[in-house]
């Protein structure tokens, strides 16, 4: 007769080295297996050496691409001769799109100091720390309140015209309210709009709202900062 295993109890968290023992966990316990560790090397010279050849590698495009192309610098500055439309710098183009639909206090303080308020406090809020989709075990009204949201913000944005800002806002506020109804099984975009969670959803607003107002600004304003068509 084969000898039985001889079971144990005892107090303990590491089911790797006692893999034949009860274990009764604790509330201050936690159960966990703890891995092997792998190949590890030092960071110098392995990390640093690679950082080096890729910063060099980087400074010789850059130095070519200024030897074969030419800065698209304009004429001297000229303190009696403003340029028509006089455009800020790309990284402040968004900026500058927003104050020509938004009264200057509300396009160039509320808004921009809105954003850095959210950026800085959003993180400290539990806001779907998990990384569950967004309508995952929601409940139903919420469908109300996400409308409502989108509703009223479309209908403010309308209210001012604001038609760079509006358009990227309906695009993203018709793809959340569509991924409520989209089944994972209607194919690969349906199945990946349903797995985002709110986080995705905010900062791809942002982003292509962030994106659109400089690409409007860039390539679309004309003098008296009309609308142009870049190709004309």
């Amino acid at each position: 007769m084969s000898n039985k295993p001889n079971y144990e109890a005892g107090l303990g968290s590491d089911a790797k080295k006692d893999p034949r023992r009860i274990v009764f966990i604790t509330k201050k316990t936690s159960a966990k297996v703890k891995g092997d560790v792998g190949p590890q090397v030092m960071s110098y010279p392995h990390v640093l050496i690679r950082e080096v050849i890729a910063f060099q590698a980087l400074t010789i495009v850059l130095v070519l691409i200024a030897l074969l192309w030419d800065a698209p610098l304009e004429q001297l500055a000229n303190p009696l001769l403003t340029p028509n439309p006089a455009k800020a710098p790309w990284y402040f183009l968004g900026l500058q799109e927003l104050l020509h639909y938004f009264p200057p206090v509300v396009g160039g303080v509320l808004i921009p100091t809105l954003v850095v308020v959210a950026l800085i406090v959003i993180p400290y809020f539990h806001v779907n720390i998990q990384g569950e989709p967004f309508w995952k075990s929601r409940r139903r009204h919420l469908l109300p309140v996400v409308g409502s949201v989108l509703a009223a913000l479309v209908a403010l944005l309308g209210a001012y015209e604001a038609w760079t800002v509006l358009v990227p806002t309906a695009v993203i506020g018709g793809a959340v309210l569509g991924a409520k109804f989209l089944l994972p099984g209607q194919g690969r975009l349906a199945g990946f709009l349903n797995s985002r969670p709110l986080p995705w959803w905010v900062m791809t607003w942002f982003i292509t709202v962030a994106l659109t107002l400089t690409i409007v600004g860039t390539f679309f304003r004309g003098p008296s900062w009309s609308w142009v068509w870049p190709w004309r």
